[in-house]
């Protein structure tokens, strides 16, 4: 039997329920995931926060339209002022008994591969006039054809061997390795242009052609040409052994890959000024096979300005916003005079209110 004297029942203290209370509160505070209160994380920082006007949003489209029109205008006028000559060769240098059989006859080594031809420059083109070629349909983004390369192998003549990502043509029949090993390198170009006027060799200077970082850092300087188109089927050009990567410059634009299917890579520049009406004997060697793929062949020569070559595309872009950047500002000028709406009173936006409050 337990005694019933109130002397004998526990009494609890406000101390000990406070201290258990706080013990609580610690082990929730503890094992809570709630962020620390900051200005940052609640978002309360200031801010510049705008009320748009009429009088601010017409300035603002005008403003754009003011800038933009004249920056199109002059890109457009720039543009305009490059002078180019496209010449798409590939079915005019097909002779006549082959045409049924194109295939045939890119890929017989028997075939005369050279043509003949002639161009008119259309206005006067001052020097420097860069040759480029450009290949339509041909799809250098492919992603097992860029990855088909060895940079490793390219930087330096000691990774000979490294040759791994470059299949199918990482190794010869006879198991030495590829230089320079994968399918970019062994589908290089090889068309060859020469330029001819009144019976004057224009010149045309492949030095200088790419870029200085891929000739000093990604091409080295000991690494040479070793097995290179030794196969049954042949890709592209040759290369010679007895010169370094870093100086063959043709293989090493053509390195450089593209990302759309049509491109223009260049081929050389010609230090001399062509005058208007003139006309250029073009001697060419129709050796690259885009017969096969549905491809196109064009020599390009063309001058360029202080935005690069011909490109009317930003001009374009420019005259198109600010064009509608005007009209807009237009509009609302006009909806402003006949049906002005009154504007709201600020003072009750909620950050106002708030710094009213405070």
């Amino acid at each position: 039997m337990l005694p019933t004297d109130s002397s004998f029942i526990p009494k609890f203290t406000n101390a000990g329920m406070n201290q258990e209370v706080t013990n609580g509160a610690s082990k929730s505070k503890k094992n809570s995931k709630k962020p620390e209160y900051s200005r940052f994380t609640q978002q309360e920082l200031p801010a510049w926060k705008p009320i748009l006007t009429p009088g601010w949003v017409i300035t603002s489209f005008l403003a754009i339209a003011m800038l933009f029109i004249p920056i199109g205008l002059v890109s457009l006028f720039a543009s305009e002022r490059v002078v180019e000559i496209v010449y798409r060769y590939d079915q005019d240098c097909v002779p006549e008994i082959y045409r049924g059989n194109v295939t045939s006859y890119i890929q017989n080594p028997l075939t005369n591969k050279t043509c003949i031809k002639n161009v008119t420059v259309p206005k006067k083109m001052e020097a420097p006039i860069f040759v480029y070629y450009q290949l339509d349909n041909f799809y250098q983004n492919h992603r097992r054809y860029v990855k088909s390369r060895s940079d490793k192998q390219l930087r330096s003549g000691e990774d000979d061997f490294s040759t791994k990502g470059c299949e199918p043509e990482a190794k010869s029949s006879s198991g030495k390795p590829i230089v320079p090993c994968g399918l970019i390198a062994w589908s290089l170009f090889n068309d060859t242009y020469n330029l001819l006027m009144q019976d004057k060799v224009l010149k045309i200077n492949k030095k200088g052609i790419a870029w200085k970082s891929d000739t000093k850092v990604k091409f080295g300087s000991n690494v040479y040409p070793k097995n290179f188109q030794s196969g049954g089927l042949i890709g592209g050009g040759k290369l010679n052994q007895s010169i370094p990567l870093s100086e063959q410059e043709d293989l090493i634009v053509w390195m450089r890959t593209a990302a759309l299917p049509t491109f223009r890579k260049l081929y050389g520049k010609i230090s001399m000024d062509l005058e208007a009406h003139e006309t250029i004997t073009v001697v060419l060697e129709n050796n690259y096979n885009t017969y096969s793929f549905g491809g196109q062949k064009k020599l390009v020569l063309s001058t360029t300005s202080w935005i690069g070559g011909k490109n009317d595309f930003l001009g374009i872009a420019y005259l198109t916003v600010g064009g509608i950047c005007l009209f807009m500002a237009l509009n609302f000028i006009l909806l402003y005079v006949f049906k002005p709406r009154p504007l709201g009173d600020p003072s009750y936006l909620s950050w106002n209110r708030n710094s009213s409050r405070h």
